[in-house]
C-alpha cells in the first residue's frame, strides 16, 4: 500500500505566485537562473539557485550558497511572499501543453516506502547529487520542490480531478520561456481528502517519474532524522516528502535525443556500412525524418536523414530492458560501433530532449559542433513500469518528461 497524507503546504499569495514560480533547479545553470531572476527580488531562484546572489563563479556547492537558500527561504516567510496553510490539504495541479492537460495531486509521500521499494525508481542516482539534494533539504528543513509519480489510472480520483477543474482554481497563469498553462486548486473537503487517501492506499506502488534524486534525498534526510530522534514514532513530518501524483495515462514523455562528437575514426561510407549489419538503413533525403515506430532511429548525418530500423533478433520482446531503443542504441551502434560505453561520463556524447525538436540535432550537426545525431522514439510509460516492477533500470538518458514542474506552488516544511 502506498501511504500519503495531507499537510501545511507554504504558498505564495496569489497576487505574487507568478514572481515567485520559477522553472525546476535542475534544468537550469546558474547564469541562466541569474538571467531569469534579473531584479526579482520574489524569485525562487533565490532559494532553490541562490548562487545568484554571489559574484559569478561562485559554486553552486559552497557551503555559503546553501546557508544564502535557507536565509533566502526565511527572508520569503518573514516578508509574507510564502505563507503556510492553516490547515492540512492535497492539492490539485494542472499543467496543459499544446492542447493537453494534465491533472496531478499534491501530496506528502512516505520515506519508508521509498526505502522499501513501494515508491519504484527506473533510473540510477549519483551519490554526489544526491548529497547535494540532500543538503539543500538540511538546511531548509523543507522539500522546497516536488518530485514528480505517476501512478495508474484511478476512476475515482479522476472523479475527484475533473469536479475540482471545472471550478476556478487558486492559480492559473501562463509561465514564461515554456509558455504552458499552470492551475493549481486547494482541496478542502474533508471527504475528499479522506477518499484521496484511502485510494492511494489501495495502490501497491507508485512509480518516479522525474526527480530521482530529490526522492533519494529526501528519504535519506528522513532517514537522518529518524535516527537522530530517541522519541521517534513515525508521524512526524519528516517522515514524508513532497509529490505530484498524475495518472500514467495521461503524461507526455518525449524522445531523448543523442548527439555524437566523432564516427571513432570512420569516414561516412564505414559507419553507414557498419549499421547494416544491425539495422536496415534506408536514405530519407534532406528533410527532417522523425521516427514512425518503436526500434526504429533517424540517424542525421552529412546533410542527410536515414531510418535505421534494428533487424529481427537485435533485441529480446521478453526482456524489459532488452527490448528498448534505448537498449538498442546503446549497444549497437553507441558501444559496438562508436566505442562510447559509458554514457555518463563520455565527453563524445550530449543528449538533447525532444522538446527543442530534431531541427536542434540538425543545427548541432550542421555548425560543426557535433559529427552526427541519433533521433529514438520515445520511451512509453507502460515500459518504465513494467521495468520499475521488474526491479530493473534503464539506461541512463531514457526519458523526457514534459511539462516539467513548476516550482514555488507549493512547498513542505519536515517539522
Amino acid at each position: 500500500m502506498a501511504i500519503i497524507k495531507p499537510f501545511k503546504g507554504i504558498r505564495p499569495p496569489k497576487d505574487l505566485v507568478e514572481q515567485v514560480e520559477s522553472r525546476p533547479y535542475d534544468v537550469l545553470d546558474s547564469e541562466e537562473a541569474r538571467a531569469e531572476a534579473g531584479d526579482n527580488e520574489k524569485s525562487l531562484y533565490h532559494i532553490i539557485k541562490p548562487e545568484i546572489d554571489f559574484p559569478v563563479g561562485t559554486s553552486e556547492y559552497d557551503p555559503r550558497v546553501y546557508e544564502k537558500a535557507a536565509e533566502n527561504f526565511q527572508k520569503f516567510q518573514d516578508k509574507g511572499w510564502l505563507v503556510q496553510d492553516a490547515c492540512e490539504h492535497y492539492y490539485i495541479y494542472a499543467q496543459t501543453m499544446n492542447g493537453k492537460t494534465q491533472y496531478g495531486l499534491v501530496v506528502c509521500a512516505h520515506t519508508d516506502d521509498y526505502m522499501a521499494g513501494r515508491i519504484k525508481k527506473h533510473e540510477l542516482t549519483r551519490r554526489d547529487k544526491e548529497e547535494d539534494r540532500m543538503k539543500h533539504v538540511r538546511v531548509n528543513n523543507a522539500n522546497i520542490e516536488p518530485v514528480f509519480f505517476a501512478y495508474p489510472d484511478n476512476a475515482v480520483l479522476n472523479e475527484i480531478l475533473m469536479r475540482y477543474a471545472a471550478t476556478e482554481p487558486e492559480y492559473d497563469f501562463i509561465a514564461p520561456i515554456d509558455g504552458f498553462r499552470h492551475q493549481f486548486w486547494v482541496i478542502n473537503d474533508d471527504k475528499d481528502t479522506q477518499t484521496i487517501t484511502d485510494e492511494f492506499a489501495k495502490m501497491p506502488s507508485l512509480y518516479i517519474a522525474d526527480g530521482h534524486h530529490r526522492s533519494a534525498a529526501a528519504a535519506l534526510v528522513g532517514a537522518e532524522k529518524q535516527k537522530q530522534n530517541p522519541n521517534h514514532n513515525g508521524t512526524e513530518e519528516y517522515n514524508f516528502f513532497m509529490a505530484v501524483c498524475f495518472q500514467a495515462s495521461q503524461l507526455t514523455i518525449l524522445d531523448y535525443n543523442r548527439v555524437v562528437k566523432d564516427l571513432n575514426g570512420m569516414s561516412s561510407e564505414e559507419f553507414l556500412a557498419a549499421l547494416q549489419v544491425n539495422f536496415i538503413v534506408e536514405d530519407k533525403g534532406t528533410e527532417i525524418y522523425k521516427p514512425q515506430q518503436l526500434h526504429e532511429f533517424s540517424l542525421y548525418l552529412d546533410q542527410h536523414w536515414f531510418s535505421l530500423k534494428a533487424k529481427e533478433g537485435t533485441y529480446d520482446n521478453n526482456d524489459p530492458i532488452g527490448v528498448l531503443d534505448v537498449d538498442i542504441s546503446s549497444r549497437l551502434i553507441l558501444d559496438e560501433i562508436l566505442n562510447i560505453g559509458d554514457l555518463r561520463s563520455s565527453q563524445r556524447i550530449d543528449f538533447v530532449g525532444g522538446l527543442r525538436g530534431l531541427g536542434e540535432l540538425k543545427r548541432r550537426v550542421d555548425s560543426g559542433e557535433m559529427r552526427a545525431a541519433l533521433a529514438l522514439y520515445p520511451v512509453s510509460m507502460q515500459q518504465i513500469m513494467d521495468i520499475a516492477d521488474s526491479g530493473k533500470i534503464m539506461p541512463p538518458k531514457a526519458t523526457w518528461f514534459e511539462p516539467k514542474l513548476r516550482s514555488g506552488l507549493v512547498i513542505h516544511k519536515l517539522s
